[in-house]
């Protein structure tokens, strides 16, 4: 039993941590337009791109996303550990992703370079400036408390963004702003970083958000979700930790992310590549 440890533990630090997976999902609603039936989307988050150091693993990462051909591409959040310039070498790769609709973004708890002593107050904003010019470096339109409007045939859907909002890490997201000016009758589908928000805030929104994405957890990056089991020690902190979660017709998914940090593997609960068909429901 020892050996066979030792054996997984080698195994998720040298291939695990860039071993991605496909993780598809059909959702049904009876207010997506009909327009929308049908419509795509590819998420990944928590890049963390300070903890790669195998370019070449990232690129097919990145070419996988780019194979599922969806119609819209969202990141949602964590795009580095601390430092804006942990993204730099991999503006290449992630430029590459491309999607008819566009490719959207949010911050997350680690963008804001909480976690790291700088100089100055001054070269921490400068810090997060920066790492928002990166964003557009990368081609995503990067979502501050504020929203969008995807239009197909005459028809739309909301897509909105709200910066890190989670309990422990910081809430400074805010909801009512990103849907001004949104219909309660609209399609809308939000981009939260941390799946604290959606339990806190978004489930009982007034105007109905149908679909939440988010990421944060990692699943820890170790855990089972094989034979009907699925087990992670991120369940002590969150009840819900990875993948889809529904309660009165409104939807989060949870990513398990695509890049890794603290632990430079993953055993168990591999990257993940999120895709996910809106469907209409027929009544």
């Amino acid at each position: 039993m020892f050996a066979f440890t030792i054996v997984l533990f080698i195994y998720g630090i040298t291939h695990g941590k860039y071993a991605y997976r496909i993780i598809k999902h059909t959702l049904y609603f009876d207010d997506l337009p009909e327009a929308f039936d049908g419509f795509t989307l590819t998420q990944i988050s928590d890049v963390h791109a300070g903890s790669f150091t195998n370019p070449k693993a990232v690129q097919k990462g990145i070419d996988l996303i780019n194979e599922q051909k969806s119609d819209l591409f969202v990141f949602t959040g964590d795009l580095v550990n601390n430092a804006a310039s942990e993204i730099v070498p991999y503006i290449g790769h992630f430029s590459q992703i491309k999607a008819p609709f566009g490719q959207f973004s949010v911050l997350g708890n680690h963008d804001y370079g909480d976690y790291v002593k700088w100089p100055t107050e001054a070269d921490k904003i400068k810090n997060l400036q920066q790492l928002k010019a990166h964003h557009a470096d990368l081609g995503f339109k990067l979502l501050l408390d504020e929203h969008v409007e995807l239009h197909k045939n005459e028809q739309k859907i909301i897509l909105a963004g709200v910066e890190n909002w989670g309990i422990g890490f910081g809430e400074r997201g805010d909801l009512q702003k990103a849907m001004q000016n949104t219909s309660t009758s609209d399609f809308k589908i939000l981009l939260s970083h941390d799946p604290t928000h959606w339990d806190a805030q978004v489930k009982q929104f007034p105007s109905k958000i149908q679909l939440t994405l988010a990421g944060h957890t990692h699943g820890m990056q170790f855990g089972i979700e094989a034979f009907g089991i699925k087990w992670s020690p991120v369940k002590y902190r969150y009840k819900h930790w990875a993948g889809l979660k529904s309660e009165n017709g409104r939807y989060l998914n949870i990513n398990r992310g695509f890049g890794f940090i603290g632990f430079s593997g993953r055993i168990g609960i591999w990257p993940e590549i999120s895709v996910i068909e809106l469907k209409r429901k027929v009544n």
